[in-house]
């Protein structure tokens, strides 16, 4: 894998909510309503407002105490004046009981959002050797949507098992319809080795494209660069990234 390069100041976060008990109602009603607030937050390029499943993967469960926010800004100091400093954030810091963002540089991706590329890979001459973050997105054809659902929950529970997971959660925009999976790996070794090397994923990648189960679909690597706050009561990263200094 490439590391890093200075090309664009573009930065990537993602952002996870924990709501406390009684602000469920709270979290549920920022899907539908927190858009026109975001639309006008300085320097930010792309933005999706994502619920979670149960588990670690794509999930018919919902987990409706977690939600997501993901981000591409046109600089770091966008992205920590809104993080830091914006009203909407303090908002949101009074119905949670904790919240995680990781901030990332993408590179790779390939596919499209919306019909949209979101992400600016950065790339050098310089091996990079450190934890790999993997984001894969789809919107299911409707026709597709029983094939779908048939196979890749099984795919989803291997990565309880998967060697080298630090983190995975599955998010979606609509139940059932578009979904993506956004996890942390030890590495890049360790990532190839839970996409590649398994019979069932390898079934699915096939029949995905000979059955045409996807209308759209990004898939996206990155470099986590910084890691603040509280997920399931831990910061998954920060012992990683440590290192990394």
């Amino acid at each position: 894998m490439q590391t890093t390069k200075p090309r664009t100041d573009q930065l990537t976060t993602l952002t996870l909510f924990g709501f406390r008990k009684g602000h469920i109602r709270w979290g549920l009603a920022q899907m539908g309503t927190k858009g026109a607030a975001h639309d006008q937050v300085p320097g930010l390029l792309f933005y999706k407002l994502l619920g979670s499943g149960k588990g670690k993967g794509f999930s018919i469960q919902p987990n409706f105490r977690r939600y997501g926010l993901l981000c591409t800004w046109e600089s770091e100091e966008a992205a920590d004046e809104f993080l830091e400093r914006s009203e909407l954030m303090l908002e949101y810091r009074l119905h949670t009981y904790e919240i995680w963002t990781v901030k990332l540089l993408p590179t790779q991706a390939h596919g499209l959002w919306d019909g949209k590329q979101p992400f600016t890979p950065q790339l050098s001459e310089t091996p990079y050797v450190g934890p790999v973050a993997v984001l894969t997105r789809a919107s299911i054809n409707w026709k597709a949507l029983p094939q779908f659902w048939r196979f890749t929950p099984q795919v989803s529970k291997a990565l309880d098992t998967a060697q080298g997971l630090i983190c995975s959660i599955g998010l979606g925009e609509l139940p059932l319809i578009r979904q993506a999976t956004f996890s942390v790996w030890e590495s890049m070794d360790a990532m190839k080795a839970y996409a590649y090397r398994g019979n069932l994923h390898q079934e699915v990648i096939k029949r995905t494209r000979a059955e045409k189960w996807y209308s759209e679909e990004l898939f996206a690597r990155f470099i986590p660069k910084e890691s603040n706050g509280l997920w399931d009561g831990k910061n998954p990263l920060v012992t990683l990234l440590s290192k990394q200094v």
